[in-house]
C-alpha cells in the first residue's frame, strides 16, 4: 500500500510505502519534471532554466493514478506532472546524509580496491570479441571502470590497433605528445627517455587539468624475456594510508600539490591539486602522484610542511610495497594492451633486462590518451 501526503505549506511531497517513507521538495519535483513542455524528448535535456520556475512553487495536490504514475500538481503555474514511483525511488535523496555524513575517503560502489591477490584474477578481454559482442565489451568496461585498469590480448601487431580499441567506446585527446607517443626502451640509450632503469609508480599527466581519464599502450615489439608491467591501485594505497594514520590522510587531501612538465620548447603544463582528491561531500575521486612531476610545494602552511612530507613519504613507501602490486610480464611473442584509468591508478615504467642470449634488449609500445565515455 502506497500513500502520498502533502506538508501544509505544499512545499514537502512524502510517499509512504511498506520499505519506508521518502520526501522530496516541491523545487526539486518541478526542477526534475520529465514532461514535453521542460524535457526535451530526445536526449532528456532541459527546455526551461530554474528561473522560469516560480520560487515560490508548492504543491496543491499529488494522486496516485491508475496506471501508477504520481500526478502532481505544482501552484502557481498550476500545472500537473505525472511522476513515475520508480524513477522517483531511484533517485530519492532523503536523508541522504541526515542521520551521519559519509566518512572522509568514501568509495563509489562502482570502484572496488586491491592488491597482489588480483593477479589470480586479471581484468581482460579478448579483442575480437571486444570488436564483435557489445556485451563482452560491455563486460569489459565494466572491469575497466571497477579495477582501475583491463588488458586486451590478441590485438593486432600494428602501429593502428590501439585507435581501433579506442573507437570501441572514446575518442583519443590530443596532447603535445600528439595524437599517438612511442614509449622504447633499449640498453645502452642514447636518450635518458630511452632507458631501462625503472620508476616509481604513478599516474600519468599529473600536471594537465584535468588528467586524460584514459590511457592506452599497446606493445608492438618485446625482443626479450623481461618487461615487468606494474600497476598499483591509487585508491587501496590512500585508503591504506588513511587507516594507518588519518591525519596524513587529512594532510594530502586538505592541501594542494603542484605539478610541472616543461620539456618541450614552448610547452609548460601545471596542475594545482592535491595528491589526494575528494569531492565535496568526501568520496575519493582522484589521486595524483609522480614524484618526477612534483614541483615545489608551497601550498602547505609552515607548521604543517615536516607533518605533509612524513604523510608523503608514508604513502610513496605503500605504494612502493610489493603487496599492493599486480605484475605481468611481457614475454617475447606476447602481445597485449594495457588500459589504465588515469585518475587513480599508477603504472610503473617498463623495466627490461638484458637475458642471455640476445645481444639487446627492446621494448617498443605505442600509446594514446583519452577522456572516458561514461
Amino acid at each position: 500500500m502506497i500513500k502520498v501526503t502533502i506538508d501544509t505549506s505544499g512545499e514537502i511531497l512524502t510517499i509512504l510505502t511498506a520499505s519506508g517513507s521518502q520526501r522530496f521538495h516541491a523545487i526539486w519535483l518541478r526542477d526534475n519534471a520529465q514532461d514535453a513542455e521542460t524535457r526535451a524528448s530526445g536526449n532528456g535535456q532541459r527546455l526551461i532554466t530554474l528561473n522560469h520556475i516560480p520560487a515560490d512553487t508548492h504543491i496543491t495536490s499529488a494522486e496516485l493514478a491508475d496506471d501508477g504514475m504520481l500526478n502532481v500538481c505544482f501552484a502557481p503555474e498550476n500545472k500537473t506532472i505525472a511522476f513515475d514511483l520508480n524513477w522517483l525511488a531511484a533517485h530519492a535523496y532523503d536523508d541522504a546524509y541526515d542521520d551521519a555524513p559519509p566518512r572522509r575517503g568514501w568509495l563509489n560502489e562502482v570502484r572496488q580496491t586491491w592488491d597482489a591477490g588480483l593477479m589470480r584474477a586479471l581484468p581482460c578481454g579478448d579483442f575480437t570479441e571486444l570488436e564483435t559482442s557489445a556485451e563482452a565489451l560491455k563486460d569489459w568496461l565494466a572491469q575497466m571502470m571497477r579495477y582501475g585498469f583491463a588488458k586486451v590480448t590478441h590485438v593486432p601487431i600494428e602501429e593502428g590497433a590501439l585507435f581501433r580499441i579506442v573507437d570501441l567506446f572514446g575518442f583519443v585527446r590530443e596532447t603535445n605528445y600528439g595524437r599517438l607517443f612511442e614509449v622504447k626502451t633499449e640498453v645502452n640509450p642514447t636518450n635518458l627517455a630511452y632507458t631501462g632503469l625503472g620508476l616509481q609508480a604513478h599516474t600519468d599527466n599529473p600536471y594537465r587539468d584535468p588528467v586524460p581519464t584514459v590511457q592506452v599502450l599497446h606493445c608492438l615489439e618485446s625482443s626479450a624475456a623481461g618487461g615487468e608491467n606494474m600497476v598499483v591501485d591509487g585508491f587501496a594505497a590512500a585508503l591504506r594510508l588513511q587507516a594507518e594514520q588519518p591525519e596524513w590522510f587529512d594532510l594530502l587531501a586538505d592541501h594542494c600539490a603542484r605539478f610541472e612538465y616543461a620539456g618541450e620548447d614552448g610547452v609548460c603544463l601545471t596542475a594545482r591539486r592535491p595528491m589526494i582528491e575528494l569531492a565535496p561531500d568526501g568520496e575519493l575521486i582522484g589521486i595524483r602522484f609522480n614524484n618526477r612531476s612534483c614541483a615545489p610545494i608551497t601550498d602547505v602552511p609552515f607548521a604543517r610542511m615536516q607533518d605533509y612530507y612524513a604523510a608523503y613519504r608514508r604513502l610513496s613507501e605503500i605504494i612502493d610495497d610489493t603487496a599492493m602490486e599486480v605484475t605481468f610480464r611481457l614475454n617475447p611473442g606476447r602481445r597485449l594492451s594495457l588500459i589504465t584509468h588515469a585518475s587513480y591508478m599508477l603504472a610503473k615504467a617498463i623495466l627490461v633486462t638484458a637475458s642471455a642470449g640476445f645481444k639487446a634488449v627492446m621494448l617498443i609500445l605505442m600509446g594514446c590518451v583519452l577522456p572516458m565515455m561514461r
